[in-house]
């Protein structure tokens, strides 16, 4: 009898260790399906969502050239509908008609971007447009670091003030000084190249040269057409002759005076 207890007390005895054996292997491989449990196998190789982006900044310029009947009228319209728009003519040059030169304007505006399109197509409506030329510059990183030079700067003048409230020696009161000095001298530098990058980006700049084409702008096609051309291309060069002659007739009287002033003296010398 004792040797069935005894086999039995040892088949209890593997069994258990059978069982034991086999819990390590399942507590190592939990942790991994844990890790993974409820995520797609490609999920994990997916980059993670931008968070955060700054917005695109754009510094906008360009140039419209057009000719118009009156450029100078027109210069006047193009600088009403720029301020209509929210923008502002930072330069304009005007050039009348004068008998050597046909009329001109040149403008310089600041027309806000986001109203950019709708200002230009109200423009173009003035004349004939010649040509078209805008030009678009990122400077969303050139902001973004001026932005943190300026966070920076602000932390350390902060810094420096409270510094100079707890100064306990004078040596010490008048080197935080120097410092809070070079700094905020930094800071209102960087704080208005940032204030005139913000209005670079807000306000395109756009350069306007408005001509015309000649005095009547257009070129004869019928046959009156061309007498009418031909009898003021005829009035145009008597009047180019008459100034012309106008403006010898001081040289003429210049060198007759000489001749005579020579001439007598060459007859006293004879004389003599």
């Amino acid at each position: 009898m004792k040797a069935p207890a005894l086999a039995t007390f040892l088949i209890l005895i593997a069994l258990l260790a059978g069982c034991g054996g086999g819990e390590p292997e399942q507590s190592q491989s939990s942790p991994a399906v844990g890790a993974d449990a409820g995520v797609a196998p490609d999920a994990k190789l997916a980059p993670a969502p931008a968070e955060g982006l700054a917005e695109r900044q754009e510094v906008t310029t360009g140039t419209v050239s057009l000719t118009a009947a009156d450029p100078v009228d027109a210069g006047h319209a193009v600088a009403r509908i720029v301020e209509d728009a929210g923008g502002r003519v930072d330069d304009r040059t005007e050039r009348p008609r004068t008998d050597d030169t046909e009329p001109s304007s040149s403008l310089t505006v600041r027309i806000p971007a986001d109203r950019l399109t709708a200002t230009l197509d109200e423009i173009s409506g003035l004349g004939e447009v010649t040509g078209v030329s805008i030009s678009k510059s990122d400077v969303t990183m050139q902001s973004q670091d001026l932005d943190a030079r300026i966070g920076a700067l602000q932390a350390s003048v902060a810094r420096l003030q409270g510094l100079i409230a707890s100064a306990a020696n004078t040596a010490d009161l008048i080197e935080a000084e120097n410092a809070l000095a070079e700094r905020q001298g930094e800071l209102d530098s960087l704080v208005a190249q940032r204030r005139t990058l913000a209005d670079q980006v807000e306000l395109a700049t756009i350069s306007i040269d408005i001509s015309t084409d000649g005095p009547d702008g257009t070129d004869p096609d019928s046959f009156w057409d061309g007498v009418v051309a031909g009898w003021n291309a005829l009035l145009s060069a008597l009047h180019g002759l008459v100034v012309f002659l106008g403006r010898a007739v001081p040289w003429v009287g210049f060198v007759a005076l000489v001749v005579l002033v020579g001439y007598a003296v060459v007859r006293l010398i004879r004389r003599r």
